[in-house]
């Protein structure tokens, strides 16, 4: 597999593994952008992917946060990639982790999703008539600029050299290299499962019931067989952990770009409340980070069989068209 963003002297596939350390994060002194591992031959039809745990932070990024320790901390899916290192190492999955920190991009997000009052010559006269998204209005559009309860996160408008930058850096590689991890999975499983892994706050109390520990996005059917929404569900259930579909989080641009249920690519978003591994302060590793890898290793295992299994329907279905 021979991939323009692998860096130079990197052996891709060694050891009977791939790995690939793509794209570069401006100002990172050649800090690759992600990193994409998998088994050769693929062990299992599912790739877990990581966009907000990215914790590689160029000083020029830092220098232009207001209180960057606490704003990271918020914007990140804190270890999040821990995780998911442990349960593609006991389960064969394939695994897409982001070292670039959301604050410098959202990888969540598509790349017209901007609030160009954010840079200090506006909007580019080759944009043409634009309107803000609904994310880019909420202050966390490509490049985040508020949060709840913080306010802005920057002490001075962008350039607009550095938004190109950190596209042709970190975005178009990161979703390149994940379109053809899944496109690879598919064609050899004649199905691929996208687990992109996220973490949120904890939900809190509604209406006296206890918030979900899990939230599950489909974007609400479009992105995901339902036969595997219905084993995720069951699942959760058997574990007794509580589980919520599609709010507050149905799934964002990960998702929207890249499953293609129809073409054998099925994909969901999988929010985990951080108060379950974290500690009580939410910054570092808990006393319930190893239940959680073993609750997420469980899952993975289980839609495995289910995904190829699919694939093997959706085969029988082409080859039964193609003899018509």
């Amino acid at each position: 597999m021979d991939d323009p963003n692998v860096s130079p002297g990197d052996s891709p596939e060694t050891a009977g593994s791939l790995r690939i350390e793509g794209g570069s994060i401006p100002g990172g002194h050649g800090t690759p952008a992600f990193t994409l591992t998998a088994p050769r031959p693929s062990a299992v039809p599912i790739l877990i992917a990581v966009p907000h745990a990215g914790r590689a932070y160029p000083g020029s990024l830092l220098e232009r946060m207001r209180n960057p320790g606490f704003a990271a901390l918020k914007l990140e899916d804190r270890y999040v990639d821990r995780l998911a290192e442990r349960v593609a190492a006991q389960t064969g999955a394939a695994l897409l982790i982001a070292h670039a920190p959301r604050a410098m991009i959202d990888l969540n997000r598509a790349i017209a999703d901007i609030d160009w009052d954010m840079f200090a010559r506006g909007k580019p006269d080759s944009v043409g008539s634009y309107t803000p998204g609904l994310r880019a209005r909420s202050g966390l559009g490509l490049i985040p600029r508020r949060l709840p309860g913080f306010g802005e996160l920057w002490k001075r408008r962008h350039d607009e050299a550095d938004l190109a930058a950190r596209i042709g850096g970190i975005h178009d590689p990161y979703h390149g290299a994940l379109e053809r991890a899944l496109a690879d999975l598919r064609d050899r499983w004649g199905a691929a499962l996208l687990l992109d892994l996220h973490s949120m706050p904890p939900l809190g109390f509604q209406g006296g019931v206890p918030a979900p520990e899990f939230v599950l996005g489909d974007r609400f059917g479009a992105s995901c067989h339902g036969a595997l929404m219905g084993s995720c569900f069951g699942y959760f259930s058997e574990m007794r952990r509580g589980v919520a579909h599609n709010r507050p989080y149905a799934g964002g641009y990960v998702l929207e770009r890249h499953a293609r249920p129809r073409e054998g690519i099925h994909a969901f978003q999988l929010e985990i409340d951080r108060s379950s591994y974290l500690d009580s302060r939410l910054v570092e590793p808990g006393k319930g980070f190893a239940a959680m890898v073993h609750l997420l290793t469980g899952l993975v295992r289980r839609l495995a069989g289910e995904v190829a299994e699919i694939g093997q329907l959706d085969s029988r279905s082409r080859w039964a068209d193609a003899a018509q």
